[in-house]
């Protein structure tokens, strides 16, 4: 029997209100505005190359959708130790088939761009596989499960990897971006750690029922306004980008 306070996961801003319970919660396991941040930081990181190579910009930001939009959810789900973000509405078993099956396409997709074209996305590749399962599955007692790191893992390096996968280099641009794109991201994750608590019931009792549900509203328009802001505006300098050039 899922946990009580995780069915509330079913209302959130982000699931869709239609389909079968299990697409829902799929979906909404996906944390879409969020991944949808990180990958337009991969497309972010492209657009500042001197030349854009279109295949690659698609290509890094399907493998971080595949690595790190489900699988690094997926995992979350598995090894959170606290609190399972969508309870137990799938077994463990399909959770790291799942996990595996997007994880592995990912990281073979990567290989071949690194082997032929860009080696210094190894540099990447293997940072982002350390927090992948480090972050995520809490390993090492939670050390790397905090907002630095996770900031700069969903910030700072999908923009660098956009970047390196065009150039095969880094540059000081390159590094203010991935600066300013980790602190999106740490604003991001700080914002939600305490909606999240309140959604779950974790709250000063001595708060109305309005308050509570004023508290909610801002911590909710707060999220929707970085997530959505920040995908807008990159697909805006995407596509002013792709005319320019």
């Amino acid at each position: 029997m899922s946990d009580e306070k995780d069915t509330l996961r079913i209302n959130e801003w982000f699931v869709p209100k239609f389909g079968p319970l299990k697409f829902r919660l799929f979906i909404g396991l996906l944390f879409l505005p969020y991944t949808g941040m990180c990958v337009s930081f991969t497309i972010l990181g492209s657009m500042l190359a001197p030349t854009i190579l279109w295949d690659r910009a698609g290509i890094i930001a399907l493998i971080y959708f595949l690595a790190l939009g489900i699988a690094a959810h997926v995992l979350d789900s598995i090894g959170s130790k606290k609190v399972k973000p969508w309870g137990n509405y799938f077994s463990k078993k399909q959770l790291w088939i799942l996990s595996l099956s997007t994880l592995i396409p990912a990281y073979a997709i990567g290989i071949y761009y690194m082997v032929i074209y860009v080696p210094l996305l190894w540099v990447i590749a293997i940072s982002e596989g350390f927090f992948v399962f480090a972050y995520n599955m809490e390993w090492f007692n939670r050390k790397f499960h905090t907002d630095g790191w996770f900031a700069f893992s969903w910030g700072s390096l999908p923009l660098l990897a956009g970047y390196i996968i065009q150039t095969n280099d880094v540059s000081l641009i390159a590094g203010m971006v991935a600066t300013a794109t980790g602190f999106v991201s740490y604003v991001e994750i700080k914002t939600s750690r305490p909606y999240k608590e309140l959604k779950r019931g974790n709250y000063d009792r001595k708060l109305t029922q309005k308050q509570l549900i004023v508290k909610m509203n801002y911590y909710e328009r707060v999220l929707k306004s970085l997530s959505i802001g920040t995908i807008s505006v990159i697909v805006i300098f995407g596509v002013l980008r792709g005319i320019i050039l």
